[in-house]
């Protein structure tokens, strides 16, 4: 453990009928325990990110176990030395995670996991399996399993019709998907059974959880957040990666160094593209 500052993300798939009065509490909870971040509760569940002093962070969990719908949620937990959010919202979504159809529900049926352990021992082995990543292409661009998928997407909501391009010999091979916490994949895989692939298989807990477990063997490059520190590596420590703040596009060291890449102005992805107004523009 290091830093000063305890991060964590989780998530439940769960019925929630009293949205309007658990965004009263909890924006009340995180106020008084000085936390910053996202809480998101939707009809199909809740999803957080949040940073804080330590005492703070367990007085958070500790109030959310007091409902027995939120017990026990696993958490993704890093340190930094700083506070990585800008502010605490408590917000009400209709999904946690967008993708816009309303029948797919993970509470319901989802698909099966694999433990981080279980996939890095079938990749040790090479056994014959796709690797299927079902994040957006910026995140791709900042590191992923070797020889995964590209989906080419650039917002999950693409992703079924991404699917439904994917060859039909697939549809009965093996394939384990990963994201970047694992919630995008409780989601990925109820569409992807439900197009018809019949062998499909989710990271459990995503990326972050395969870091925590295993380590970094078999990926490449380092792994985007959704907050300030941008990407995080194997270690899951804050890496150099940076956002452009013309077009919120990560930037790696090398693409940094590029002329294209004016602090608040322009980076390679933008420079030429005249629906970006830079963030320093009068």
């Amino acid at each position: 453990m290091s830093g000063s500052i305890t991060n964590i993300a989780g998530y439940r798939f769960v019925d929630l009928d009293d949205r309007e009065s658990l965004q009263t509490v909890l924006r009340s909870v995180c106020s008084d325990l000085g936390l910053k971040g996202t809480v998101l509760l939707a009809p199909e569940g809740i999803n957080f990110f949040l940073a804080g002093v330590q005492t703070s962070i367990t007085a958070f969990v500790s109030h959310l176990d007091l409902d027995e719908r939120f017990q026990d949620i696993p958490l993704k937990v890093s340190y930094t030395d700083y506070q990585p959010f800008n502010r605490m919202n408590v917000r009400l979504k209709n999904e946690i995670i967008s993708v816009g159809l309303d029948h797919i529900r993970p509470h319901d049926f989802t698909g099966e996991d694999i433990a981080p352990e279980t996939f890095k021992d079938m990749l040790d082995r090479g056994e014959f399996v796709h690797v299927l990543d079902t994040r957006n292409d910026y995140e791709l661009r900042v590191g992923t399993f070797e020889n995964a998928i590209d989906l080419d997407i650039r917002t999950f909501r693409a992703f079924p019709d991404a699917v439904a391009a994917l060859p039909d010999e697939m549809k009965d091979e093996p394939i384990v998907m990963f994201c970047t916490g694992g919630i995008r994949c409780e989601k990925a895989s109820a569409i992807m059974l439900e197009a018809g692939f019949t062998n499909v298989k989710q990271l459990k807990g995503g990326v972050l959880g395969y870091f925590e477990a295993v380590g970094g063997a078999h990926w490449n490059g380092d792994c985007f957040v959704f907050d300030q520190r941008v990407a995080v590596n194997p270690d899951l420590l804050e890496t150099d990666v940076v956002v452009c703040f013309a077009c919120r596009e990560p930037l790696s060291v090398a693409e940094q160094a590029s002329p294209d890449y004016v602090v608040g102005a322009s980076c390679p992805y933008c420079v030429d593209r005249s629906d970006v107004v830079p963030v320093n523009a009068e």
